[in-house]
């Protein structure tokens, strides 16, 4: 298998996962990067219609969690912590996480993201530990 078709494998894997049916994102892997975009819908706010900061999570988690399974080709990936700055609401448009390894080991992997508004402008940052789990990558997860 080439590196490009793992990645292809992760974006099918993540595309039919059931929790990504209320999100609608779209995700591009590439190798120690990820980029995610969800668009925001109205479901999405909190009581002052915006955004809630879950979303904001997920986005940056999918994105820093898939830079790193990108490096990562026989097992899913965990996350061990994430810690999140939120900047600004965003109320429409899409969201954009861009997610990248900053340190690779043989067992911790640390990535980070950014989130962006439609307008380019930072609304959210984080960063994350990952490790190795004993799943493997195969079939029964999606990844295929």
């Amino acid at each position: 298998m080439t590196t490009e078709e793992h990645f292809r494998k992760l974006e099918r894997m993540y595309g039919k996962a059931p929790c990504n049916e209320y999100y609608s994102p779209k995700i591009t892997i590439s190798k120690g990067g990820a980029i995610l975009v969800i668009p925001v819908q109205r479901r999405f706010y909190h009581a002052v219609h915006a955004v809630h900061g879950s979303v904001y999570f997920k986005a940056l988690d999918d994105a820093a969690f898939f830079a790193v399974n990108s490096l990562v080709e026989d097992v899913f990936v965990l996350t061990v912590s994430f810690s999140i700055h939120l900047f600004r609401p965003v109320e429409s448009g899409d969201m954009k996480a861009i997610g990248k390894v900053v340190q690779a080991s043989k067992t911790m992997f640390i990535a980070e993201a950014t989130l962006t508004n439609s307008d380019g402008e930072e609304i959210a940052r984080g960063i994350g530990t990952y490790v190795r789990s004993k799943a493997r990558l195969s079939p029964d997860i999606g990844y295929g």
